[in-house]
Parts: structure tokens; C-alpha cells; sequence
């Protein structure tokens, strides 16, 4: 994958999947090692994950 700028990150990251996202973040942490885009990636992924893992249990959950 090529260098992605900050500029291109902060345009495409709102539309990728969690996966794409992770993807991005396991190839920036071998390659490229910018900790701001790391950071960032993280964060994303993080989001994206979370909402995941609550869709997963509301569906688990038992209404009042």
C-alpha cells in the first residue's frame, strides 16, 4: 500500500470498514511508523469496533 498524507487519511477514513481500517493501521505500524497516523488510525478503529461489539451484545440483551 502506498503512503496515504493526512489529507487523504482524513478523506477516505470516515468511509472505510472496520477491517480497511485495521488493514491500514497493521500496515502503517510495519512500514511507515508515523505516530500521528497511528494514533489516528487507532482511534478510528476503536470507534468502529466498539459500535460493532455493542450491536453484538444489544442484540443479547433482554428489554425491560
Amino acid at each position: 500500500m502506498q503512503k496515504v498524507t493526512w489529507r487523504k487519511l482524513n478523506d477516505i477514513l470516515s468511509q472505510l470498514t472496520e477491517q480497511e481500517v485495521l488493514d491500514m493501521l497493521n500496515e502503517e505500524k510495519t512500514h511507515n511508523r508515523r505516530s500521528s497516523v497511528l494514533q489516528r488510525l487507532h482511534q478510528r478503529y476503536t470507534m468502529l469496533r466498539c459500535a460493532r461489539e455493542r450491536i453484538e451484545l444489544m442484540k443479547e440483551a433482554t428489554q425491560p
